[in-house]
């Protein structure tokens, strides 16, 4: 029979795609939990169910129903229960379930009023550590009362610097704090409390009797959120205890087998975001200082490759091998997301790879014997799988299909990988991307994509927003200029308090590199990027005239104005020589767009959302008011109640739409008809 002919990618296979998440191995190693999502197309909403495959192979099979959202599965340390948090009964309150692995009911186990973020099963299975914020009391009040709901919030008081958050709005009075929760009868008991400091990470100690976290203790955390520190508290409850670790942010705690270290995730000093997050190891009790054993090998611990789909790749703890011997931890480097093992024991550490595929190593998770690991793994022509690799002889087994049939009926276009020499002989990393059915002989308009962060980096990783530029007969070029992460931090610091300096050096350099392509058209070039990646098309169109359109996405223009109006609040001042505006006003106007905007003349589509907490839209308006007042060819596409990451997580007949407004925008300028 013939082959059956692909198609190109639509903005509504949207709609299609379901996401793996939440990868869990079972203790005996015999099964993976995980969660799939999926879209609702007639309400919008988006649903996820627990699903097992064996690691043996075979089937997957469902596990929970419903339409609700089920998360974080984790097995009982017995493996004959998994715990996870759901929607179930009401969507607006999630709540902590349990349900028996060999079949039977989901039940809950707690009763809360307020959010629930992490939590964890003790040694012995018989209670859940959790990170838990309450409501505010007079948000119970209101939704007790039927006249209050309607009427909605009279007045918000705001007393700290830190108030709102993107994708959450305005912060509660009530602070993150650990609880304790009988895992049989839901009984909960506040283990720490302040109204002014919080607690996150808890993790147990192997023998039950501790609960390590972090926190910051300093006067006013919101003025020096770099001050984490690692803390010890008995699980009964008690004071707590500091441990001695460096000055700087720190997540993911992990215990020792043997509960003499802690492992942790961290990065030292105060508002160093340029630099490597490394992995440490501290005494529980002392005897010497916390060790950074990956600092010597300039890698970044991390899990920063990006997409364009929710999730992205999830972030684990590191973890310790059963003699004490080993961590293992995740990379970000040269585009891709690998799993590495560092030796602990030793005066010098060393790093072995573990899963080094082309591609992103997500959400992984060792059995009890440490003989498996499964772990997600995505690539640019797949947005993620579940994957067990055996320890002994290292190989891999594909355990899941999800989205197969979709994938199986697109065509992706091509890839061409790129490794190029920059304006001052840096190396640089880039992708070009050709259309369906792309032909030597033609000449192609082509989009330069730029990404966010801007500490992050574009890879091997699955990416439908360029697919679907490809499908309508553009070339789609990407790389990552200095700025990001993935390359070293000598790369990473290059324009900490000199943005729009190498980094639209290192793009123009690309441009140049692309442009000279045969089957490129020179003269039908167009450019966008959102965030940061905003902040750069706008940054571009102030500078040069050679891109014929643009589509500056959920942008930063005015870094003065930028100040306070962010979730980001103050911090940005770190990156920008660490003064604020008023103190600094030239050196912060100097690295604005809005200096420049006067230069522009490149047509351009402005795109924001009206919920960003994160670049507020006040941002995108002064580009698309000066743009029109200087008559040059600009719209603005504004997207209600979505916040800065809606091109992700937005609602997806939204991201649809801001799809089509770009190409519909590209097509009038690069298109010759």
């Amino acid at each position: 029979m013939p082959k059956s002919k692909k198609r190109s990618f639509t903005a509504e296979d949207l709609y299609r795609f379901q996401l793996i998440s939440g990868t869990r191995i079972s203790p005996d190693g015999e099964h993976v939990v995980y969660c799939l999502s999926r879209v609702d197309r007639k309400t919008e909403k988006k649903f996820s169910n627990l699903w097992i495959v064996p690691t043996e192979g075979g089937e997957a099979r469902q596990f929970t129903y419903g339409d609700h959202s089920d998360t974080q599965p984790k097995w009982s340390p017995d493996g004959k229960e998994i715990a996870f948090i759901s929607t179930r009964g009401d969507e607006r309150q999630p709540q902590l379930c349990v349900i028996p692995f060999q079949g039977g009911e989901a039940r809950k186990v707690t009763n809360f009023k307020g959010i629930l973020a992490t939590f964890d099963w003790s040694p012995d299975g018989k209670r859940f550590v959790a990170m838990f914020r309450k409501k505010d009391p007079e948000e119970i009040e209101r939704e007790k009362d039927e006249q209050k709901k309607k009427l909605g919030i009279v007045a918000r008081h705001i007393t700290r610097v830190f108030f709102k958050q993107d994708g959450e709005g305005y912060l509660p009075k009530e602070r993150w704090h650990l609880w304790l929760f009988d895992a049989r009868t839901g009984k909960g008991k506040q283990l720490t409390d302040s109204k002014v400091h919080e607690e996150w990470s808890p993790a147990w100690s192997p023998d039950g009797k501790e609960i390590a976290f972090f926190s910051n203790h300093s006067q006013d955390p919101d003025l020096d959120p770099f001050a984490v520190d690692l803390f010890v508290i008995p699980a009964k409850g008690g004071r707590m205890r500091k441990i001695a670790t460096p000055f700087g942010i720190k997540y993911e705690p992990a215990w020792s087998p043997d509960g003499k270290e802690l492992a942790y995730y961290g990065i030292e000093g105060r508002g160093a975001g340029w630099k490597n997050t490394s992995l440490w190891v501290v005494p529980r009790t002392g005897g010497y200082k916390a060790r950074n054993l990956t600092a010597r090998f300039d890698l970044h611990v991390a899990a920063d490759t990006i997409n364009d789909l929710p999730g992205g790749v999830e972030m684990s703890s590191p973890t310790w091998s059963r003699d004490r011997k080993t961590l293992y931890f995740q990379v970000t480097r040269h585009g891709d997301v690998s799993l590495k093992a560092v030796s602990v024991e030793g005066a010098v550490p060393k790093v072995s790879p573990v899963i080094e595929e082309r591609g992103a190593v997500g959400g992984f998770s060792f059995d009890r014997d440490h003989t498996q690991v499964a772990y997600i793994l995505g690539c640019q022509e797949d947005p993620g799988q579940v994957w067990v690799r055996d320890l002994e002889n290292g190989s891999p087994h594909r355990l899941t299909r999800t989205n197969q049939d979709l994938l199986a009926e697109l065509n992706f276009g091509t890839f061409e990988e790129v490794w190029f020499k920059g304006p001052s002989r840096n190396d640089l990393q880039g992708w070009i991307l050709k259309p369906p059915g792309f032909s030597p002989k033609r000449k192609y308009p082509a989009v330069l994509e730029i990404h966010g962060g801007p500490r992050v980096q574009y890879g091997h990783f699955f990416m439908h927003e360029f697919y679907f530029l490809a499908a309508q007969g553009y070339v789609v070029f990407y790389c990552n200029p200095r700025g990001g992460q993935g390359y070293g931090e000598k790369h990473s610091k290059a324009i900490l308090n000199n943005w729009g300096s190498v980094d639209y050096d290192d793009l123009m350099s690309w441009t140049d590199f692309v442009s000279r392509k045969p089957f490129v058209d020179r003269q039908r070039m167009g450019v966008t990027g959102g965030s940061y990646g905003g902040y750069m098309t706008n940054w571009i169109i102030g500078h040069t005239n050679r891109f014929k359109a643009a589509a500056t996405q959920r942008s930063v223009s005015n870094l003065i104005s930028m100040y306070g109006s962010s979730d980001g609040n103050w911090i940005f001042q770190m990156e920008f020589g660490n003064k604020p505006p008023w103190q600094s006003f030239e050196n912060y106007w100097r690295q604005s767009p809005m200096k420049y905007i006067g230069k522009a003349k490149t047509p351009t589509l402005v795109l924001h959302n009206e919920a960003d907490f994160r670049c507020a839209i006040e941002q995108g308006e002064q580009v698309f008011v000066a743009l029109k007042k200087s008559g040059v060819d600009a719209e603005m596409v504004r997207f209600p109640d979505e916040p800065h990451g809606m091109s992700r997580t937005g609602r997806t007949d939204r991201r649809i739409q801001r799809l089509k407004h770009i190409v519909r925008w590209f097509d009038r300028y690069l298109k010759k008809n």
